[in-house]
């Protein structure tokens, strides 16, 4: 943790260390106070800056940090080589340069000034060295302090770089029940090519293991409502007779006294029993430009849906298979005991249901392992949103012009600026996430767009941020999906199937709304064009402003409903 922060990083990258005494100076010296010395401290390191000493006395006190004074040692080692103090006394002396007594301090500099005369220090230098000394003194760090730090620095990096994988097993093991911490590792890990296995009841064992060099296996502990004891029961009953085939099989082997229906429930919105019943999510594949998915739904048996709502059914299944065990040894005999066996075992088939939509199926996973990890929340409507929104944000640079971005809202906070409230939030379009702020004013007029995991757009200036050393968002203007479809869409056309559509009922349900605008109230909405085609002709018939409405999921997914082959696609361009 010593040297993970943005500014750490950009300070050993100006520095480039060369030996393990560079990282010790370069450890003390990042703190208010001697942080000033950093660019001498390089600049003489590299040649840039000649190497000078106080006095020559101190060469061989200074040398190792360039002449620069960066530990308390070194304050108190320059009072022996000057003024002939003992150590203890130049302990002393340091404890009351840190406390800056008055009384002390002039008594402790009258000292110094005989013991540098009897060397032949002139008083003027004497007085020079002391204060710069007590300068140094009041925010020197402790060098065995700094070593330690560095050298557990240095062999944690040692094994991140060489042993990848293990490292970050073990520290998402450290850390899996910190939510936070462990979504930061994985964004880590992933930046060095590590692939995180997703849960799986197959694979898992409690910890996070590595499993090859670039790949570790998501720990089964690290799912919430799981626990140590369940998940010993499920490797016990995995390593007695083998992988689990269904849930149906998994609840009928695990120890059902060291597991409950909760717990099978959060394995399956982790996607831990993935491989076993195929997740068929709605909008997982590419969708037509202007036609995002919106949670739409199709019916079936497979997935995380269906495997939820067959847990009742699957513990049901379980109690009459240990119920017919026990029979069985009461009862084993007659012709038909084969038959009456088999019908018996027979596991039922999963409950048909709707099948999830991309979002509510990543907002399960959220709730299960406290983040997003077998996809994004954007490629809900990544396929539309780019069709206005074309920027990613990975490919941001520093502009004095105003930028059109997408993404979703993550680790929002209200806090109180010097000119009010502000929000300031990640935005985050899965090629990148940036600090993004919106002043007081636009705050109030957008409270209900500004939400963790909502899909917002944005206008807004992109700006150095001083103290991430990164860059920041501005925000000007702010629409969610529905409002940066009215504000960046021309029209929605709908491909006619030989039936009259529901424009009247779509135009009640979902009529265009009015905004406030410096020009005054404006409609809010889109109009429609109807795409017709006859073996002679094909047209477009334009509705006009009587038919504007307002485009949300829900209304979308009304006109899909009435087209030819689902085929109502906003035209952006």
């Amino acid at each position: 943790f010593q040297f993970e922060s943005a500014g750490m990083q950009r300070m050993l990258k100006d520095a480039r260390p060369t030996r393990i005494e560079d990282l010790f100076a370069l450890n003390a010296m990042f703190r208010p106070g001697p942080m000033e010395n950093i660019p001498t401290f390089c600049a003489r390191k590299h040649g840039k800056e000649a190497v000078t000493y106080p006095h020559p006395l101190l060469e061989a006190v200074l040398a190792e940090t360039y002449g620069v004074m960066v530990y308390q040692e070194q304050v108190m080692l320059a009072a022996q080589r000057l003024a002939g103090y003992s150590l203890g006394g130049a302990d002393i002396l340091r404890k009351a340069m840190g406390k800056k007594n008055p009384v002390e301090m002039a008594k402790q500099r009258q000292i110094f000034r005989d013991g540098a005369g009897r060397q032949g220090i002139e008083v003027e230098k004497a007085d020079e060295v002391f204060d710069l000394m007590e300068k140094f003194a009041g925010y020197g760090f402790n060098k065995s302090h700094a070593a330690a730090y560095s050298l557990l620095a240095y062999h944690t990096a040692w094994i991140k770089v060489h042993c990848t994988a293990e490292f970050f097993a073990a520290n998402m093991t450290v850390e899996m029940d910190d939510t936070d911490k462990l979504r930061a590792l994985m964004i880590d890990a992933r930046s060095f090519d590590i692939e995180i296995q997703p849960p799986d009841v197959n694979r898992g064992v409690a910890r996070f293991e590595p499993v090859a060099d670039r790949s570790v296996q998501y720990g089964l502990c690290a799912i919430k409502g799981t626990g140590q004891g369940a998940i010993e029961a499920i490797v016990r009953a995995r390593d007695a007779a083998g992988a689990f085939t269904s849930l149906f099989d998994f609840c009928a082997r695990v120890d059902r006294t060291r597991i409950n229906k909760r717990v099978v429930e959060a394995l399956i919105k982790s996607g831990a029993f993935d491989a076993l019943h195929a997740d068929r999510t709605v909008g997982a594949g590419p969708s037509q430009a202007g036609h995002a998915p919106s949670g739409g739904r199709a019916e079936g048996a497979g997935g995380r849906a269906s495997m939820l709502a067959s847990v009742g059914l699957a513990f049901e299944f379980a109690e009459s298979q240990a119920a017919h065990a026990d029979q069985g040894g009461l009862f084993d005999f007659g012709a038909n005991d084969e038959d009456q066996h088999a019908a018996s075992t027979q596991e039922p088939a999963l409950v048909n249901g709707p099948v999830w939509s991309i979002r509510e199926r990543l907002m399960a996973e959220k709730a299960a392992l406290g983040f997003y990890l077998s996809g994004h929340l954007f490629d809900q409507n990544a396929d539309e949103v780019r069709r206005f929104a074309k920027r990613r944000i990975a490919d941001l640079i520093d502009s004095r012009e105003p930028q059109l971005l997408a993404g979703i809202v993550t680790d929002l906070r209200i806090v109180n600026g010097q000119r009010g409230k502000v929000a300031i939030f990640k935005l985050d379009d899965k090629s990148e996430a940036i600090e993004t702020v919106i002043a007081e004013d636009l705050l109030n007029a957008n409270r209900e767009l500004l939400k963790d995991d909502e899909l917002i757009v944005v206008q807004g200036k992109v700006q150095p941020d001083r103290f991430s050393g990164g860059v920041r968002l501005n925000v000007s203007q702010v629409w969610d999906l529905a409002g940066a479809r009215c504000r960046f869409g021309k029209f929605l056309r709908v491909e006619l199937n030989g039936s009259v559509p529901p424009v009247a009922d779509v135009l009640r349900d979902f009529p265009s709304r009015r905004i406030a605008t410096e020009h005054g109230s404006l409609p809010q909405g889109l109009t429609v064009r109807l795409a017709l085609h006859r073996a002679a002709a094909t047209g477009e018939l334009d509705l006009g402003e009587a038919a504007r409405f307002f485009p949300s999921d829900a209304a979308l997914e009304r006109w899909r409903a009435s087209a030819k082959a689902g085929r109502a696609e906003i035209v952006y361009e």
